[in-house]
């Protein structure tokens, strides 16, 4: 018989406390790790789980430093500058300030109505992929 795994408690709340369905889905995490290269071929249950949980925290970090700079905006609605401001500010997220750069020029221009057209079928990158789920 097969023995729990090392990060099995994450199933019954282990570090966050809370059990039942996860927060991110993880057949759509499976899919970005599949595609992430050609030499991922096999992925083993526990793994999105591990990564679910860590992109939980990722957000959660992330929220918390653009909460920051709602505050210091003396504001109460968290924008999406706010978000590229705590990304510029925080040097462990450089590698967002391209993303946040570039997801500003995109939607800069004219039109004001805000149609989403980027869908999950022209993202290109498991990076990118990431974005558009968190979005």
């Amino acid at each position: 018989m097969r023995q729990p795994g090392i990060y099995s408690g994450i199933l019954s709340g282990g570090l966050s406390g809370r059990t039942g369905p996860h927060a991110l889905p993880l057949a759509r995490i499976k899919k970005i790790m599949k595609k992430s290269g050609d030499d991922v071929k096999m992925i083993s249950g526990e793994a999105p789980i591990v990564f679910a949980k860590a992109c939980e925290l990722f957000i959660e970090e992330l929220t918390r430093r653009s909460w920051m700079v709602t505050v210091q905006g003396k504001r109460r609605t968290l924008h999406k500058e706010d978000v590229a401001s705590a990304v510029a500010a925080t040097e462990v997220f450089d590698f967002l300030v391209g993303l946040v750069a570039d997801d500003d020029n995109n939607n800069s221009g004219g039109g004001g109505g805000g149609s989403n057209s980027t869908n999950s079928s022209s993202v290109e990158s498991p990076e990118e992929e990431m974005a558009a789920v968190i979005r």
